[in-house]
């Protein structure tokens, strides 16, 4: 029996993997920290946090393995810092957390084109992440690199559901990376890493979970 700890239960892919892993008989417990409650389930611990404090001294940080499904835009976060507090403080401290108390496996949802050289924030702040973790020297470590992600978002979001529909509709011509990520198809990809991650690094490009959507795994 596992017992997993879930950061970014709250966003798209979070919950998506959420109601995975609540419904896999082989997870003990989920332990979900957010900012706001969420719904009780008996094999859901959900510890309330904010970013300032991550209690890094509770015993919850315990934990088989990870999840980090955290994740936010600059427009969202209100400034370029702010993004950065998110996307890469805020996830590189639960990672950091999670080692320290011992974890072998941790699956961290990236963005496909992260680069820790490249001029523009977004995927730098991505791929400095990626290699601040690698340097956690996880047993096992999976790096998700999704595309346009797709699913219900919460909040009114017209430019995304708008790129969305183009998405869809050019989905035949397009190529597998340049295809829509369903938030459900990498919640699979996450799960089944945090749950039976093999040893070493692991990268589960968008063209693969674009291949795996289409096959009907998610």
């Amino acid at each position: 029996m596992t017992t997993l700890l879930l950061a970014g239960a709250t966003g798209l892919v979070g919950g998506e993997a959420l109601k995975l892993l609540l419904a896999d008989a082989r997870v003990t417990q989920v332990i979900a920290p957010t900012r706001r409650p969420l719904p009780p389930h008996p094999r859901l611990f959900n510890p309330i946090i904010d970013s300032r404090d991550l209690h890094p001294e509770a015993d919850w940080w315990a934990a088989d393995g990870a999840i980090c499904a955290l994740g936010t835009t600059r427009a969202q976060a209100g400034s370029a810092a702010a993004f950065r507090a998110i996307d890469h403080d805020f996830a590189l401290a639960v990672a950091t957390r999670i080692r320290e108390r011992g974890a072998t496996r941790f699956a961290l949802t990236s963005s496909m084109g992260a680069d820790a050289r490249s001029r523009f924030l977004y995927p730098r702040t991505k791929g400095e992440l990626e290699d601040a973790v690698i340097r956690l020297d996880f047993p096992s470590l999976t790096i998700v690199r999704p595309g346009f992600l797709g699913g219900e978002r919460s909040g009114h979001r017209p430019m995304e559901r708008f790129v969305g529909r183009l998405l869809r509709i050019a989905a035949p011509i397009l190529p597998a990376g340049a295809r829509i990520s369903p938030a459900a198809t990498v919640a699979v990809f996450l799960v089944d890493a945090a749950l039976n991650g093999s040893p070493g690094k692991h990268i589960v490009t968008a063209a693969r979970i674009a291949t795996a959507a289409a096959k009907g795994r998610a």
